[in-house]
């Protein structure tokens, strides 16, 4: 069997580990394995290099893709990009492509066996933890961690200074990195897309607590977070990426000017952006990147195709990859009431 395999999409600390499980299972059936290099784009050029359980076996420490990655969409040019893709199955012989990526990535797979009936699986990847029909995604342990860190470096100047630190993560559309490094870090308040920002409450509450002796404060607040629907989210600029997005970042300066402006506390911002796509993946994430790449191999050596591996409970499982994508998921209800316990 021959088969074909993708990152697609931002980085994420874990990918390396779901190429070493597929790859390994592909191989010790006596399979090939090529990697298309960043993303969609090789596909569509014919990009590739040969993998074989030799040359992934110690990749499984390394942050990022060995095989890079970008945002290109081939359904964005689909007249002229699509077959071009379709003519690089054709001319490596793939009886198969596991595409790893978040919504988008995995959007096109979807499209091209919907379409086309090109046999994809797909395997679910985003630090944001938003993509639906999995309970975890890999990558985001390792940045909720990153996020841990940085903000127990930044309590110790923040408590020197006795200022507001405002620490803006990643989180487009839902906040589960902030609202669990939020937890993780005993932030006194958290800020994320899925509930509108009441600044007169956070107000009240860092006032409170100055008043009780605590004389510094950490907020964490998502680049997706807005004020009200109308007034939208913060971007850094008009520019859309291949698949309509804009990029994000601001919404924590923008905080930290409201709190020094109605509290009179000094206040500084952090933007830890891409530290926490950076990096060694964590334990958790290797075991679990490792785990999603076996059973992409098992799946392609069933020719089971038009599906996505998934972790329910404590198993991997495959899901219909039409179930899986176009549906971001918002944090749960009972997270962000566990959270409120902490904002009185």
């Amino acid at each position: 069997m021959r088969v074909g395999i993708l990152t697609g999409g931002g980085d994420c600390p874990g990918l390396n580990p779901v190429i070493r499980g597929a790859v390994r299972v592909i191989c010790n059936a006596g399979g090939e394995v090529y990697g298309l290099l960043e993303g969609w784009r090789g596909a569509i050029e014919g990009n590739y290099i040969e993998l074989n359980s030799e040359n992934t076996d110690d990749i499984i420490f390394k942050g990022g893709t060995i095989l890079g990655s970008s945002r290109t969409n081939p359904y964005k040019n689909e007249a002229e990009d699509v077959p071009k893709v379709r003519e690089t199955f054709e001319r490596l012989g793939l009886d198969c492509l596991i595409a790893i990526g978040g919504d988008d990535t995995l959007g096109v797979a979807n499209k091209l066996w919907n379409d086309y009936k090109l046999p994809v699986i797909g395997c679910p990847k985003t630090i944001d933890n938003d993509l639906s029909s999995t309970d975890v995604t890999f990558g985001f342990d390792t940045s909720i961690n990153i996020v841990m860190e940085a903000v127990d470096r930044l309590r110790t100047t923040a408590e020197s200074h006795r200022r507001i630190m405002v620490v803006e993560t990643m989180g487009r559309h839902a906040g589960w990195i902030a609202l669990f490094s939020g937890l993780a870090t005993a932030a006194d308040y958290t800020l994320v897309p899925e509930v509108p920002i009441e600044m007169d409450r956070m107000v009240e509450v860092l006032k409170k607590r100055r008043a009780n002796g605590k004389m510094y404060g950490i907020i964490i607040v998502s680049e997706g977070a807005q004020f009200n629907e109308e007034e939208g989210v913060v971007t850094q600029d008009g520019e859309v990426d291949d698949f309509g997005h804009v990029k994000l970042g601001g919404i924590g300066e923008t905080v930290a000017k409201m709190i020094e402006d109605r509290t009179g506390f000094e206040t500084r911002h952090v933007t830890l952006g891409h530290l926490q796509r950076g990096g060694s993946p964590s334990a958790a994430d290797r075991v679990l990147g490792t785990r999603c790449g076996v059973h992409a191999g098992w799946l392609a050596l069933k020719h089971h195709f038009g599906y996505m591996v998934a972790l329910r409970g404590t198993s991997i499982v495959p899901v219909a990859l039409a179930d899986a994508v176009g549906e971001m998921r918002a944090l749960e209800k009972n997270f962000l009431e566990e959270a409120e316990v902490f904002l009185q």
